[in-house]
């Protein structure tokens, strides 16, 4: 009787523990999921969070009068009418676009509190399966974070995701669609650094108007040269100064505004009559070239949803509708109220308007303002770098965390000293403001066409929106947008062309690195080794089993890879406990630590074998240190114990299909055991081929004593989950070993040259001068195993 108590406890016991595990239940997913959307903060929080956006996301566009004018007339102005026109089209692109546009429109279409093409870009892989490597499956869409909706059939959403999934030019045309506009984005990092610091210092020939403009130049590296080197150090301890620095420059500008109305001509405010923008563009070709300078008033708008990971929704809205656009309303009419009045004075009109005794105060403040803009702009550059790596589409770069309290606050030493390089290249080689501001103003306006243009299936998609609003949205943005890329298409022989080469040099790395590892993906998901034969090897593999822990990593997450059986024809042992880790990202911006690893048992109990998935979002950083092998173990033993409480036990994998045999299964040659270094440290490397065959190998004996070998014949078949816990807990203190695979593709002979090119050249080269999976995932290089492989394309 005691017993059966005791078997009813224990039942009891693992039921309960069930129930507490079982993990995310539906009404927790669903707060989760729309946390961004149903969190509210009190007023005084909101107003103290709009308060610091001022100087993390509105820098860049608090800036633009210090330039606007002057590229809006570099050869000077022919009557008052001329000015009120250009400043009607300003006051109505601020109000159409970063308003009308960003703030109340594209602010809405965020990941959960994520902007950017990249956060466009996951919403849509997870509405439409458009994503081009393969490697998500349905589990995947059970995280609390993985939100999306289902259409009907024939609702004209559903006909749309059918039309984005039917073909994959399709797929491609996006994913290039979002690379450009990526791309376009780190040109802007590059230009607003360079325009912005180098517009600020030119106040100095206002009081000193015998200096030189390459003194100017001069000044400008240097305080460019001041702010790369400082990126190190991050920004968490200076960034309290953003805030109040980006204030009080709106605040001058807005007062100065107010001042220069009453002062010179207010006559100015018929600019807000839309008429004036008609009579503007009547007046010829003149009018219509201008507006590359007009559209550089409403550059920065981009950082609103580029940043939106910093602030809510909410305080973006209040800053902007509060400080911002007052402010640089009254700065463009009193600045035009100035040169009306003065029509030899646009160049430098800004500080030429300024009452002399504030004159240096004010070029402190604004040069205070340029550096925080770039700094904003630089930061966001990291973060778009580190999306598109997530994502597989940018090499292996390193990553710095520079706070503890904030995680996305990082730094990238290989990117930042890249911008420096490009930045001063483009402030010493131009040396003036008019050719920067035409290649700015074309980065800036493809941003804003890509960000259109995603919005489209977005709205169709994610809101489920009445095609008539969506058709509005699209000829609203397109009536301004279009007009403005027009202007800075004609100025590409005049600076325009600089963002192009940037972005097409990025673009051909960011989509020759994508392509390889497609290719390599593809190559992994076609050779992987069959269920079957791991079964006919038997519970020891067809090797000697020594106790320790194996973590092989690859990057399937289903299946058995290729490297496995080239590991273990060329090496007489393996451990007794072995774990396929796959490290992949997924199209959400984040993944809870306590469902970030996916744990199946691959063949039977004895084979000792399972698969770990570690899932991570574009915001994730994978740490590979003590905590992530303790996580990882700990979801192992806690697999165990669930597994356990299942009253019939299946080989078959959930989440994969394991049990598929392949009609050839693609072998491996015999290679060559090589050390490179340490004796605990190998890499074998042989040629694949799609003739050859996986045949099973005898067991072999371990030459380095029998103390530390565990036979097959030996090991014991656990049926308690103790005994497997207390087995696993004595692999671990045996030694964990990390094999990591290291796959090298080569185009075949009879590939096209530009595929020889990219695959043989380009790609290896990246492939070389990127950081190894070793030092990504942190290995000690004494627990390294590499093995590698060598196939054609």
């Amino acid at each position: 009787m005691e017993t059966r108590t005791n078997e009813y406890s224990r039942k009891g016991a693992m039921w309960e523990l069930e129930r507490n595990l079982d993990q995310p239940m539906d009404a927790e997913a669903g707060r989760l999921r729309n946390m961004y959307r149903e969190k509210t903060y009190p007023t005084i929080l909101l107003l103290r969070l709009a308060f610091q956006s001022l100087g993390v996301v509105f820098g860049d566009l608090g800036t633009s009068p210090l330039y606007v004018f002057y590229n809006i007339f570099p050869h000077g102005i022919e009557d008052t009418e001329q000015v009120i026109g250009a400043l009607s089209l300003i006051i109505y692109s601020l109000t159409l676009i970063p308003l009308v546009k960003y703030v109340f429109i594209v602010l809405r279409a965020n990941d959960n509190g994520q902007g950017g093409t990249f956060a466009l870009y996951s919403l849509l892989c997870r509405h439409a399966k458009i994503n081009i490597i393969p490697n998500q499956h349905r589990t995947d869409q059970d995280l609390t974070t993985y939100s999306r909706r289902t259409y009907e059939e024939k609702s004209l959403a559903a006909k749309i995701q059918r039309w984005l999934e039917g073909h994959q030019f399709r797929k491609n045309l996006i994913l290039i669609l979002v690379l450009f506009g990526t791309c376009m984005a780190v040109g802007d990092g590059i230009l607003t650094p360079a325009i912005s610091v180098l517009s600020a210092t030119g106040g100095i020939q206002v009081e000193e108007d015998r200096m030189r403009n390459d003194v100017v130049v001069i000044i400008s590296v240097l305080i460019l040269i001041g702010l790369f080197s400082m990126q190190h150090y991050g920004t968490d301890k200076v960034s309290w100064l953003f805030a109040p620095i980006v204030f009080v420059w709106f605040i001058l500008i807005g007062i100065l505004g107010a001042v220069n109305i009453c002062k010179y001509d207010h006559s100015v405010l018929k600019a807000f009559n839309p008429v004036y923008v008609y009579r503007y563009f009547k007046r010829g070709k003149t009018s219509w070239t201008s507006l590359g300078g007009i559209m550089l008033s409403i550059t920065g708008t981009e950082a609103l949803f580029a940043d939106l990971s910093y602030f809510p929704v909410q305080a973006i809205q209040i800053a902007f509708t509060v400080v911002v656009f007052p402010c640089l309303l009254l700065q463009y009419t009193g600045q035009a109220a100035f040169i009306a009045a003065n029509t030899n004075k646009v160049s430098h009109a800004f500080y030429i308007s300024l009452p002399a005794p504030i004159l240096w105060p004010a070029f402190a403040v604004a040069t205070a303002a340029a550096i925080v803009a770039s700094q904003a702009t630089i930061s966001a550059t990291y973060s778009i770098i580190k999306q598109a790596l997530a994502l597989g589409c940018f090499p292996r770069v390193k990553i710095i965390h520079t706070s503890k309290k904030y995680l996305g606050q990082i730094y990238s030493p290989d990117i930042n000293w890249i911008l420096m390089v490009f930045c001063i290249a483009v402030t010493a080689g131009f040396k003036n403001q008019s050719q920067i501001a035409n290649a700015y103003g074309t980065a800036v306006i493809m941003v804003m066409l890509v960000t259109t243009f995603l919005m489209i299936p977005i709205m169709l998609l994610v809101w489920r929106s009445h095609w008539t609003l969506v058709v509005a949205f699209t000829v609203l943005s397109l009536l301004v947008e279009i007009p403005y890329f027009s202007a800075v298409v004609r100025k590409i022989d005049q600076g325009g062309w600089v963002p192009l080469v940037f972005a097409a040099g990025f673009m051909i790395i960011m989509y020759v690195w994508h392509y390889g590892t497609l290719k390599r993906y593809e190559f992994e998901m076609h050779s992987k080794v069959s269920m079957a034969w791991i079964l006919g090897l038997g519970p020891s593999l067809g090797l000697v089993r020594v106790p320790g822990i194996g973590l092989v990593y690859t990057e399937l997450a289903s299946g058995v890879p290729h490297i496995f059986s080239h590991f273990i024809t060329n090496l007489p042992a393996i451990h007794s406990t072995l774990v396929f880790v796959c490290v992949k990202y997924l199209p959400v911006y984040t993944v809870p630590p306590d469902e970030r690893f996916l744990v199946k048992r691959i063949g039977p109990k004895n084979f000792h074998m399972f698969r770990c998935v570690a899932r991570y979002g574009y915001k994730d950083i994978h740490k590979k240190d003590d905590d992530f092998e303790k996580m990882l173990f700990d979801s192992l033993l806690l697999f165990v114990r669930l597994e356990s409480m299942m009253e019939e036990y299946s080989d078959s994998d959930e989440y994969s299909t394991l049990m598929m045999t392949l009609p050839n299964n693609p072998g491996i040659s015999n290679g060559g055991v090589t050390a490179t270094g340490t004796s605990n440290v190998m890499e074998v490397m042989s040629c694949t081929s799609s003739h050859d065959s996986i045949v099973p190998v005898n067991s072999k004996s371990n030459d380095t004593g029998s103390s530390q070998v565990m036979p097959a014949s030996g090991q014991m078949a656990f049926q308690i989950v103790g005994d497997e816990i207390a087995f696993l807990n004595a692999c671990r203190d045996a030694g964990v070993v990390h094999i990591l695979g290291n796959t090298v593709i080569r185009a075949r002979r009879d590939s096209g040259f530009v595929k020889k090119i990219a695959i043989n050249y380009l790609y290896a080269f990246l492939r070389k001068i990127c950081r190894e999976n070793s030092a990504i995932f942190n290995v000690p290089h004494e627990s390294l195993l590499n093995v590698g492989q060598v196939f054609y394309v």
